[in-house]
């Protein structure tokens, strides 16, 4: 906490020394801290990785699995929530810890295929012949080295009903440099179409570095989209989430999702309420071709797809 306030020129107080040493600890890599605006309590990049009093305000509706997940976990791993597609928490370590993770809770020592329950996991999936997809996530699973990434790709790929794999990381944003020759060789080998999700929420996450490896990426015949957290006092605002838009498409991504924020425990300082989503939808539709619009979504608990909230209204 001390290193993150003096590198952009913040005073340390008490008070946040104190909150970063409870559970779901800081942590920003120096790539992501230089993208900061020095001096500025409210860098929309220095928001999302700074902890909060707000935090430990106990906020009814706000719950440690906001998404019932443990309920969907079909082997320790493996979550088998939608039809055709199944996934895979392979770790619990992640280059950032995002203020606002939905998972900040979750039970990753019971939770991990790795070990024997991979072959568990991956039994699950041969068994399963209506699985099409399957998401590796986490954590963030580029986190992972790559020999054990490249490992796990290559017995997906030998289940014939697996046509294709997702990746969801944060990494290629926060930590650009991830994206090095080993990395792009075991990607770009692989049979199958591959998909990485990455996760970008303010324009000013994308610099030269972020776009150069986003378009190696690309080289190697990665599909390339985004999805956001719509976040109270970071993106908020139609001009900022417009100017996303077209920074990630100048970087070769497309918008996917702009989620509504998942109610996990700790997050509520973050919530944008429904009718302020839609608005902000409305002018992004006006403004932008539908090709860098997203979709609002929201998760819902139980549910078999995502809730599309914008759209609906709209009918």
């Amino acid at each position: 906490m001390e290193e993150l306030l003096r590198l952009v020129r913040l005073e340390a107080t008490g008070p946040d020394l104190f909150l970063d040493a409870r559970e779901f600890p800081l942590r920003v890599p120096h790539s992501f801290i230089r993208r900061m605006e020095t001096g500025n309590r409210n860098d929309p990049l220095l928001r999302q990785v700074l902890p909060a009093h707000e935090e430990w305000h106990e906020i009814s509706g706000f719950r440690q699995d906001p998404l019932g997940e443990r309920e969907v976990m079909a082997t320790p791993g493996l979550l088998h929530k939608y039809n055709g597609r199944a996934l895979l928490t392979l770790t619990g370590a992640c280059a950032v810890h995002c203020r606002y993770c939905f998972r900040r809770h979750f039970p990753y020592s019971e939770a991990n295929p790795a070990g024997a329950h991979l072959d568990t996991a991956l039994a699950y999936l041969e068994r399963h012949e209506e699985i099409t997809e399957v998401i590796l996530s986490g954590g963030d699973p580029l986190a992972l080295p790559d020999d054990r990434l490249g490992e796990l790709a290559r017995r997906l790929a030998a289940i014939p009903h697996v046509r294709t794999l997702r990746i969801h990381s944060r990494l290629p944003v926060v930590l650009p440099e991830r994206i090095d020759d080993v990395l792009l060789a075991w990607l770009g080998n692989y049979p199958q179409r591959m998909v990485l999700v990455v996760h970008c929420n303010h324009p000013n996450e994308i610099d030269a570095e972020v776009t150069a490896s986003m378009h190696k990426l690309k080289q190697s015949g990665v599909t390339l989209l985004n999805q956001a957290v719509l976040l109270k006092g970071i993106n908020d605002d139609a001009g900022t989430l417009a100017r996303l838009s077209e920074k990630l498409f100048e970087a070769g991504i497309l918008p996917y999702y702009l989620h509504q924020l998942d109610r996990v425990q700790g997050s509520a300082h973050f919530e944008v309420n429904d009718s302020a989503a839609c608005e902000l939808m409305d002018h992004l539709h006006a403004t932008l071709p539908g090709y860098l619009v997203p979709r609002l979504a929201r998760e819902m608990p139980g549910a078999r797809g995502k809730h599309w909230l914008w759209p609906d209204r709209h009918g």
